[in-house]
């Protein structure tokens, strides 16, 4: 693949690159666990035949003197067993390099992306393009006529659906909200993360959530809360707990872009009383359908397009726009506690349920971020903290398991 073009950088992806860090590799991972062994040579196929399908990955990021953009690369993907840290460095200024990666680990296929090339819709259908292409080869003529991926055109692929939809140029100040509490005490040395894999039955959770008339992502999310309010010192419990969650905009817009195309809106709670976790999750449930309208997230996501149209704005150097998009990126992360994205029911044609036994992700962050997949009658939780103290995380799982849901939780050794 030649280098001969080039796209521009999204929005969204402008703040990636902006905040890019060594523990907050501003990556994330997408998963998918076979039924047998991974054959390295089929995957290896897999890939190079997968990329045909989503060529917008391979591209290479450059610096330019107002804004990065994309350029076609013909870098080859080399894939590997699974031996870096999860969601690893995958954006290094000025060095030619892939923006993601491939590996394997028994019977798991591993894709790590930097974050500013999609989403986790776009990665989740590349990987599962991946899956299919190695299932093929693996076993002749079984899935022939077996597709996963959208049939969209190269060009609405490579859409930029912020600029599509939003930008009306009328600005209008955000809502200036508190910051939110963070959970305390020391973080991991060497820029560390711990990752830990949450798994619950799914029909012990569904019915809970149906009871109180509340989605699953407003159960959790509320557990989550609670989580983090029993870690609280009481001087601090004045301070709202804001979880962010992530919002495909492909489910409002007719978009189908495997670039980024995604808000994330944020629900809050102050504890200044007791509460069950029956009342916070439909108090939750009411925040985020308020927040979840069409009409609010036009209006959240055209003040934030629009920026780029101020003629000041476009004028200045990339470095400075980088200290601003940082300045800015740091204040916003101090309103939210922790940042819990549902990535879904994840449902593959049925040919390909027979060979797939699960899903789940993760992702980078310099505090807390939780992903919620669910597969075959099974939630699975992947959280990633820059915390030494695992607190939250085990009062979640004391809570659920309180509740009467059988929980699993695998976790990642750290250096300490």
């Amino acid at each position: 693949m030649e280098s001969n073009n080039w796209y521009k950088i999204d929005n969204v992806a402008k703040v990636f690159l902006a905040t890019v860090g060594k523990r907050d590799t501003r990556a994330f991972r997408v998963s998918c666990t076979l039924k047998e062994d991974i054959d390295p040579e089929l995957l290896q196929k897999a890939v190079l035949s997968a990329i045909q399908e989503r060529p917008h990955v391979q591209v290479r990021i450059r610096r330019g003197l107002f804004w990065h953009y994309m350029e076609d690369t013909d870098i080859s993907p080399k894939i590997s067993e699974e031996h870096d840290r999860i969601c690893p460095l995958l954006y290094v200024p000025a060095k030619a390099m892939l923006h993601y990666q491939v590996t394997f680990f028994k019977k798991r296929i591993n894709l790590d992306m930097f974050h500013a090339l999609t989403d986790g819709t776009g990665a989740l259908e590349f990987l599962n393009i991946i899956v299919l292409d190695y299932l093929k080869l693996k076993y002749p003529g079984r899935l022939t006529d077996v597709t996963v991926h959208s049939g969209a055109s190269r060009d609405d692929l490579s859409q930029d659906s912020y600029r599509q939809f939003f930008g009306n140029k009328n600005l209008q100040r955000s809502t200036s909200n508190k910051n939110a509490y963070h959970m305390g005490g020391l973080k991991l040395p060497y820029d560390q993360l711990q990752f830990f894999e949450i798994h619950m039955p799914v029909a012990q959770v569904i019915p809970k959530a149906k009871e109180l008339k509340v989605s699953l992502t407003s159960y959790l999310g509320a557990a989550w809360m609670l989580a983090i309010r029993d870690e609280m010192p009481p001087r601090k419990r004045n301070l709202p707990v804001t979880i962010s969650l992530p919002v495909n905009l492909r489910n409002y817009y007719p978009s189908h872009t495997a670039r980024n195309f995604f808000n994330s809106v944020n629900v809050t709670h102050v504890f200044e009383s007791d509460i069950t976790l029956e009342e916070l999750a439909s108090e939750f449930d009411i925040t985020l359908k308020s927040q979840l309208t069409e009409e609010n997230i036009k209006k959240q996501m055209d003040s934030f397009e629009t920026m780029e149209y101020v003629a000041p704005v476009r004028a200045v150097p990339l470095f400075i726009k980088q200290l601003v998009v940082r300045h800015f990126t740091k204040k916003s992360n101090k309103k939210v506690s922790m940042v819990f994205s549902n990535l879904g029911i994840q449902n593959p044609p049925e040919e390909l349920k027979e060979y797939v036994d699960g899903y789940s992700g993760f992702c980078s962050t310099n505090t807390m971020f939780s992903t919620m997949f669910g597969y075959k009658g099974e939630l699975t939780l992947g959280v990633s903290s820059a915390y030494m103290n695992t607190g939250v995380i085990k009062n979640f799982v004391r809570g659920l398991s309180a509740a009467g849901v059988d929980i699993r939780v695998y976790a990642t050794e750290v250096i300490r």
